[in-house]
């Protein structure tokens, strides 16, 4: 089978739907899986070992992509987030069997639509997409074990905790710069513990002011050339601070402890946007406007401890 998953929006979303693919690669190696993604993920997603083809879903050129798409005759899609432009996309593309939520207009261009409700927030975005599998496989087994992604990186003989403030405006609620710079200098007090602040490629200014209040020992690190060499940098970190954001997804997916903050509504809060790492290792905070710090501070050092 030819399947195309489409999964077309910001890094963070794409890591949510990647426990779909990676579960139907292992359980239906043949199988021949593309992605259709966002400009930003292309270059990661190419690097993913279950992944066969990568095609970029660009905002212009529509007729140009229906024309691409009909040229791999695929068998079948599924489509993790979908909008009215997605949905004709596909439709136009000629393919056969077309899965996705039923939400939305953009539904009526799917004709196998699977009914979730993500706005009752019963489950993780992650988990209602990989509940999408079931819509084009019956005997399909929903189920993802971490870790998502393994590297052969060289175990630091330091604890490696990783500050990340910016958000890249993708989240609900995040504590404030200076305050970061307060656990960071916590952290840095830890034996054996190595402080690094890391920052998206829009993130010059944070950086700059984060810099210069930082007076501890602590390294600043511009934006990664990659996603795929955050994610090396990542993988034997033993914390990993943050909103609920992109790179938060991207240490979820390596499976290392996080710390996380997220907004108080049910929708922005991290029963919807957990990271993909065991539950165990996810320390999950929800700030209303009047949060305090002292428990993240607790959770900071137990985490370290």
């Amino acid at each position: 089978m030819k399947l195309l998953i489409t999964r077309h929006d910001k890094i963070g979303d794409f890591i949510t739907a990647l426990p779909l693919v990676k579960a139907i690669k292992t359980q239906y190696p043949t199988t021949h899986i593309t992605l259709l993604v966002a400009p930003v993920n292309a270059q990661f997603a190419k690097t993913l070992p279950w992944v066969d083809h990568v095609i970029v879903y660009e905002k212009k050129g529509f007729w140009s992509l229906v024309r691409t798409l009909r040229r791999e005759k695929f068998d079948a899609s599924i489509s993790c987030f979908i909008t009215t432009r997605l949905g004709g996309l596909l439709w136009l593309s000629n393919i056969g069997v077309r899965v996705a939520p039923a939400t939305k207009f953009a539904q009526v261009f799917f004709n196998r639509r699977i009914t979730q409700r993500r706005s009752l927030v019963a489950m993780t975005e992650w988990q209602y997409n990989l509940e999408l599998g079931m819509g084009l496989f019956p005997d399909f087994n929903p189920v993802f074990t971490p870790p998502l992604l393994t590297y052969n990186t060289p175990v630091s003989s330091e604890k490696k905790v990783v500050f990340h403030p910016g958000s890249g405006g993708s989240t609900d609620r995040n504590v404030r710069v200076e305050e970061y710079v307060h656990l960071a200098r916590i952290a840095s007090h830890v034996p054996n513990t190595r402080v690094f602040f890391t920052f998206g490629p829009d993130d010059v200014a944070l950086k700059t002011q984060v810099e210069a209040q930082v007076d501890f020992p602590a390294t600043l690190l511009p934006a990664f050339e990659s996603l795929e060499a955050y994610c090396r940098f990542l993988s034997d970190c033993a914390l990993f601070v943050s909103t609920s954001t992109g790179p938060m997804h991207l240490a979820g997916a390596v499976n290392i402890p996080t710390l996380s903050f997220f907004g108080s509504s049910a929708f922005a809060s991290s029963k919807r946007w957990a990271p993909v790492n065991d539950p165990q290792k996810q320390h999950n905070f929800m700030l209303k406007p009047d949060y305090l710090l002292a428990p993240i501070e607790t959770a900071l050092k137990e985490a370290l401890a």
